[in-house]
């Protein structure tokens, strides 16, 4: 029943979604959203969906099969009594039954290998729904782990790592290595159970962990290890096939000594080629093959593993009978000759051996080789066993150099010169031995740890077996690599442990000599195990690639995310086929290993960082199950993996790193964005909140001034932006540099108008864009615009991050608008920025301002420096020709002498000024004598104040018109009519100062006429005003300062001028714009500049 009701409650609200509903849920998606997982479980559960219908007021009765009518209705009743106060939201916000439905039908099963094989062995239509995970901890973590983890390296090259390093060098490299492993280990245990952890493993857990340019960086590197792995156990697989089980199939014979080198690696090309052909094909064919095979190649490695350990007891009583043959302290190649003597008695008759047929031409000794001649032939036991006490002698290393013989220095050996001809009898190093290169060989056979997280959607407890298989899987493994580092050297002979092909010991395998019953034992199952391995590596990583191409951070791999019709990666498996061919042409798995040493390591040097990273910010989604981690652990493994990266080979590692590097840019400047969430996202508001608080211990010196720019645009009807190239202005001015807001104002109520508001900084932020502006988008609703903007101007930023410069359109048409508001905002907004302490640009004609793709090859930059209002005039230009739109323009700066001003010494000292301000630019000083007022300047001024007392007074009749009308339609209230265009400020000069409620019509009236008495109501008292003498003599200014500038800067790209603050008496506003009109009149391009109060540029260094 409670199950059912649960079900019936979440289609309830599924239902209950309108039109309005799944728009208010869409607007919520990025900060509501429930959770990926609880899509999931829709449909999980959308079989079982009922149908109901609807009451005709947006609220949806319920049928339930498990409930007959009447129940339903007391059952609606029921929740309507208890729910009620919730009701109207819950189309939003579901209720917690329903919730834990859908959690309850929520599975994570990955789109891995299941899905795969389901997809290949049975139709759609016969397909069954998925199952629930129900692998445990051993058969989903653990084997899978010892499967990867165990490779090539163990029966390949550990023995020869041994030999070469010593125990002791050997034993450090071992366990430096598994360190690093187990630290990564606890870090992505608490990574893998801080929540559920899909398909894409260590890919997810980064990416989701440190954003979408560090996942993508390092998920690549993860892909090229895995794919070079692949590489690597190909060639692995092609040696043990050559070197050991069929010598005779190869196809390039050497014919001198010098050639035997490249015969093998040209033999390995051209079988590692067909093999990893097969292998795609197999791959491609179908996955399903790979899985059931993956049992045997793991049964394969723990025989393998189990012979060794056998024959190590076995040889404590018995040792396996292998001689190694030693002339003088050199070692001999067993291959060559079946006798290691040389002479041998054959029918009581001394014969020479084919050992002497090498170093003699003859059977006479004058022409043997004289190191031949002068040293002894011994046999050698090669396999002394576990009681010989043989460790003491192999605990030191043993560094050669190429082309060295292998020499046991505990035997007598006469030195002379021998013949270059015979050095094919002797066993050698191919290859300079360092202890780096040991590290770079080594750390390949300790990867694989991620298997466990990978296969999280199999598990049935992932949060559970994770750590405990992982952690296992490595202590297992740490355990037997370092056993086998001691008993390797405690059994086996020095010149054997260096013998990396094993020709001392008649071309088998080192480590199967020790084996029991039969070297055979460890070829074979060796073989398996590589090929195993190489089929998982080129399975797991096209589907990497495959993740990280559908998460479409990275354009150009998109191709890669898509596949055949059951989902099968088919061109990613075909670039990793590609890719592991690069690494099969190189075909020495010494060259190999360390290649993708480094991108397993920086893969786990992220792990450790992402869990160091979301430990010491303490988010509050970070939670995880597996408690015993800590941050310095997360470190010590990071700064071990970047150890290790530059110990095995600093050049590889700086190559690995600038890979990353360049993919971490690539996805930052083009990728798309992604929010999952991540650490890095909250680092990086430790750090904004860290250097916020920095900035508020003080205000910024001179020195660090920039103008941190508040934008104000104006959006028309359609929420489309009048002036766009204020925006390109702004981009021009800073360069990406410091703060720039851009914010409007919607004029209406928040509760009304929040979805405009939404729609109006979606297309601010899509203009910003267009013009290459970084910032920040600031809406805000208010009733009246005016009281907007002057809230957006005081309350924008945050902190010692506030705005300091406001940029403002100028307001066009204001002379022919009957409307005031216009210019009134405009007023307004100087006033409240002057206030602020604000500097202010005005950009007149902006629509005439170059746009970011032109570009000005001459022409000037005009500076008009009247009054000094902290350097800003100075400053402007020069932050201006920083951007390439303007780099060509020249400087000039003009500035007014009067008629006692020494104009020559202004001049010099302005030259001085500016060479001290490190600014280029010409000097030009403009002399304006004194002069009479024009009859056309007085003129102007006339026309100016009776146009604005002819406005005023036509404002005044509508007003009064609309008035009349709201009496005649309540004569009982007094309720002046509400305008919500009209600004306090214009209803104080129109209404007397109180109205009262009690007042009659003929009162109210009565003080209306008295208050408008002093207006002037006809055309022969506005042709009796006289100008102002005040009025006339800024008329006078404007006109002289216009004249000047037009004559020096007509043709100038820009000008820029000191702006006039306005009146401190409101009722000369409208003069104040007339006044900024005759100033800037028939100039193109004016940009008008504002102090703020503060200086802006100083000559101090």
């Amino acid at each position: 029943m409670s199950r059912g009701r649960f079900i019936i409650t979440f289609i309830k609200g599924k239902g209950r979604r309108g039109k309005d509903g799944e728009a208010r849920e869409e607007r919520k998606q990025d900060s509501c959203n429930v959770g990926e997982e609880l899509e999931r479980a829709e449909t999980s559960t959308s079989s079982r969906a009922i149908i109901f219908s609807g009451s005709g007021h947006g609220y949806h009765k319920e049928d339930s099969p498990f409930l007959n009518n009447t129940d339903t209705s007391k059952r609606n009743e029921y929740y309507d009594r208890n729910l009620a106060l919730f009701e109207e939201e819950l189309d939003i916000r579901p209720k917690v039954s329903s919730l834990l439905s859908r959690l309850a039908n929520y599975t994570n099963i990955t789109q891995g290998a299941k899905e795969h094989e389901e997809a290949e062995s049975a139709d759609i239509s016969k397909k069954k729904p998925p199952k629930s995970p129900s692998m445990g901890t051993l058969m989903g973590v653990y084997l899978p782990c010892l499967q990867n983890i165990f490779g090539v390296i163990l029966f390949l090259r550990l023995t020869w790592l041994v030999g070469i390093g010593g125990v002791l060098q050997s034993f450090c490299i071992v366990l430096m290595c598994c360190c690093c492993t187990m630290l990564t280990a606890i870090s992505m245990s608490a990574i893998a159970t801080n929540g559920v952890v899909p398909a894409g493993g260590s890919y997810f857990m980064i990416s989701r962990s440190l954003g979408p340019e560090f996942g993508g960086a390092v998920g690549l590197c993860f892909y090229l290890g895995t794919t070079f792995a692949g590489a690597m156990y190909i060639l692995g697989a092609i040696e043990i096939l050559l070197a050991y089980i069929a010598p005779k199939a190869a196809i390039f014979k050497p014919v001198e000594l010098h050639e035997e080198s490249t015969a093998m690696l040209n033999n390995m090309r051209i079988y590692g080629t067909v093999f990893l052909i097969f292998m795609c094909l197999v791959v491609f064919i179908g996955v399903k093959y790979v899985n059931k095979f993956a049992s045997l190649f793991l049964a394969c490695v723990i025989i393998s593993i189990l012979s060794i350990y056998v024959g190590v007891i076995k040889s404590a009583v018995h040792p396996p009978e292998f001689k190694i043959c030693m002339l003088g302290n050199r070692t001999l190649s067993r291959n060559l000759f079946d006798v290691c003597a040389k002479t041998t008695v054959e029918n009581n008759t001394v014969v020479t051996t084919k050992l002497w047929d090498i170093f003699c031409t003859k059977n006479v000794t004058d022409s043997c080789d004289e190191y031949f001649v002068r040293n002894n032939v011994t046999e050698v036991q090669g396999i002394p066993g576990v009681a010989s006490g043989i460790i003491k002698g192999n605990l030191w290393s043993n560094y050669m150099d190429k082309g060295d013989v292998l020499e046991k220095h505990s035997l007598h050996s006469v030195e002379a010169a021998g013949s270059r001809k015979n050095l094919a009898v002797y066993v050698f190093a191919d290859i300079t031995t360092t202890f780096t290169m040991l590290v770079g060989i080594f750390f390949p056979s300790v990867t694989g740890i991620m298997a466990g997280s990978n296969r999280s959607g199999d598990l049935k407890d992932a949060q559970k077996s994770i750590p405990v298989g992982t952690i296992m899987a490595i202590a297992t493994t740490s355990l037997i690599y370092l056993s086998s580092v001691v008993l390797f050297g405690a059994c086996i002979e020095d010149v054997v442990l260096r013998d990396k092909y094993g020709d001392a010991v008649r071309k088998n395998l080192v480590v199967g000599t020790l084996a029991w019953p039969s070297p055979w034992v460890i070829v074979i199952g060796s073989f398996f195990s590589t090929c195993g391995a190489g089929l998982q590596s080129l399975t797991g990583a096209p589907r990497l690639l495959q993740a990280i191409a559908k998460d479409n951070i990275i354009p150009f791999l998109r191709v890669f995310g898509n596949g055949k019709v059951n989902g099968e990666p088919t061109w990613a498996l075909l670039l990793t086929a590609i890719i592991a061919e690069l690494g099969i042409l190189i075909a020495s798995l010494d060259m190999v290993a360390p290649i993708l040493s480094m991108f397993f390591l920086m893969c786990y040097l992220f792990v450790n960082l992402a869990c160091a990273v979301q430990t010491l910010l303490r988010t509050p989604n970070w939670r995880p199950r597996f408690k015993y981690y800590h941050w310095a652990l997360s470190f010590l493994g990071m700064s071990m993996c970047l150890a290790l990266m530059f110990i095995s080979s600093w050049y590889y590692a700086l190559v690995a790193m600038v890979i990353a590097g360049m993919i971490y840019k690539y996805i930052e400047y083009q990728g798309a964005e992604k929010e999952w969430g991540d650490g890095i996202r909250g680092l990086s508001l430790s750090a904004a909140r860290y250097a916020l608080l920095r900035l508020e211990e003080g205000p910024p010196h001179t020195k660090n001034w920039r103008p941190q720019l508040l934008v104000m645009l104006k959006l028309d009807e359609d929420l489309h932006v009048k002036h766009p190239r204020l925006l390109t202005f702004a981009s021009q001015l800073k360069a990406g540099k410091g703060l720039t807001i851009v914010g409007t104002i919607i004029q209406g109520n928040f509760l009304e108008n929040y979805g405009e508001a939404q729609a109006a900084e979606q297309t601010i932020k899509n203009m910003m864009a267009i013009e290459k502006v970084k910032g920040f988008c600031q809406i805000v609703v208010s009733s009246k615009v005016r009281d907007g903007i002057a809230h957006l101007i005081q309350s924008c930023g945050l902190g010692g991050m506030k705005h300091n410069t406001v940029v403002m359109g100028w307001p066009y048409g204001w002379r022919q608008s009957e409307d005031p508001r216009a210019w009134k905002t405009f007023i307004d907004t100087v006033r409240v920025s002057t206030a602020g302490h604000l500097a202010l640009l005005v950009p007149k004609n902006v629509s005439f301002y170059p746009s970011n793709h032109e570009r000005f090859t001459e022409g000037n930059i005009d500076v008009w420096w009247i009054v000094h209002d902290g350097g800003m005039l100075m400053l402007l230009p020069f932050l201006l020709r920083q951007h390439k739109v303007w780099k060509k323009c020249k400087m000039r700066i003009f500035t007014v002498a009067q008629m006692d001003d020494n104009s020559i010494q202004m001049k010099k000292d302005l030259a001085t000024f500016l060479y001290h301000l490190r600014i280029e630019a010409e000097v030009e000083v403009v002399e304006m004598h004194g002069s009479d007022i024009s009859a056309y300047t007085y003129e102007r001024t006339l026309m100016m104040e009776q146009r604005s007392q002819m406005l005023r007074q036509m404002r005044l009749s509508k007003t009064e018109r609309e008035r009349e009308a709201q009496l005649i339609k309540d004569r009982n209230s007094l309720i002046h009519p509400v305008n919500v265009y009209m600004d306090e400020e214009e209803e104080l000069h129109i209404y007397p100062e109180k109205i009262q409620m009690t007042w009659t019509k003929e009162k109210c009236e009565s003080e209306r006429s008295r208050s408008g008495a002093n207006t002037p109501n006809s055309f022969r008292e506005l042709i009796s005003i006289k100008p102002d003498q005040s009025n006339v003599r800024r008329m006078h200014t404007a006109v002289k300062l216009n004249e000047v500038i037009v004559n020096r800067s007509h043709d100038s790209r820009l000008v820029l001028l000191n702006m006039p603050g306005p009146p401190k008496n409101q009722d000369g506003d409208e003069n104040y714009m007339e006044f900024l009109e005759v100033l800037t009149e028939g100039l193109e391009r004016v940009l008008l500049v504002r102090g703020g109060g503060c200086e802006v540029i100083t000559i101090y260094s």
